[in-house]
């Protein structure tokens, strides 16, 4: 399993060989430390931890200040387990680059989605509502939302106001259009989940 953890710069657009304009997600990916590794006999399964980010020694919490001192690590700011069957391939410390991935490949972006705050059933759900003329008394509610004495509940997962956004979103099988390993960037088709400057976890599709 590849994987990276980079942060999101913004979109733009590049042009391919036939002229077709492709708008794409520039992602920064610095160099990935291998923080730790997971095995079976252990953990009760394989995995590698990736750190990424410079953070102050004062600013994280014991325990895992623990982990990096055990380790003769200096401390990351963002960590993320990575599952793999190949744990053998990797050692503590080991850096993984940009260059891990190459351009063609299909890969899945995992990152928190922009928070909307308190929203209703229109903004969240797409619901038509009703007319907007005069005298309609209904406008942008919900309308009707279950039956009646029988079961004298709301059914569970009805689509009602609340809160949108600020939620963990995969975006599936992006592909790499461009990696410069000399600027640590990769470019990926299409958009990525989150707001400019947020952490993304870039894995294989």
């Amino acid at each position: 399993m590849k994987a990276l953890i980079g942060i999101k710069v913004g979109m733009t657009q590049i042009f391919s060989e036939d002229g077709n304009a492709v708008p794409v997600t520039a992602i920064e990916v610095m160099p990935n430390i291998v923080t730790g590794i997971r095995n079976t006999v252990k953990d009760g399964y394989e995995a590698i931890q990736l750190g990424y980010g410079d953070i102050s020694e004062k600013d994280i919490v014991k325990p895992i200040a623990g982990q990096f001192k055990r380790n003769g690590l200096k401390p990351v700011k963002h960590l993320e387990e990575v599952r793999t069957n190949k744990i053998s391939e990797y050692k503590i410390g080991q850096k993984i680059k940009a260059g891990i991935f190459k351009t063609g490949d299909l890969v899945k972006v995992t990152g928190i989605s922009k928070g909307k705050g308190f929203a209703g059933v229109v903004k969240r759900y797409h619901f038509k509502g009703g007319p907007a003329s005069h005298g309609a008394m209904f406008h942008r509610a919900p309308g009707s939302i279950g039956a009646s004495s029988f079961p004298s509940r709301v059914d569970k997962g009805k689509k009602l106001p609340g809160r949108m956004g600020g939620c963990r979103v995969t975006s599936l099988n992006l592909k790499v259009i461009q990696v410069d390993e000399t600027k640590n960037v990769l470019l990926l088709c299409g958009s990525v989940p989150g707001p400019r400057g947020g952490i993304v976890l870039i894995k294989e599709a």
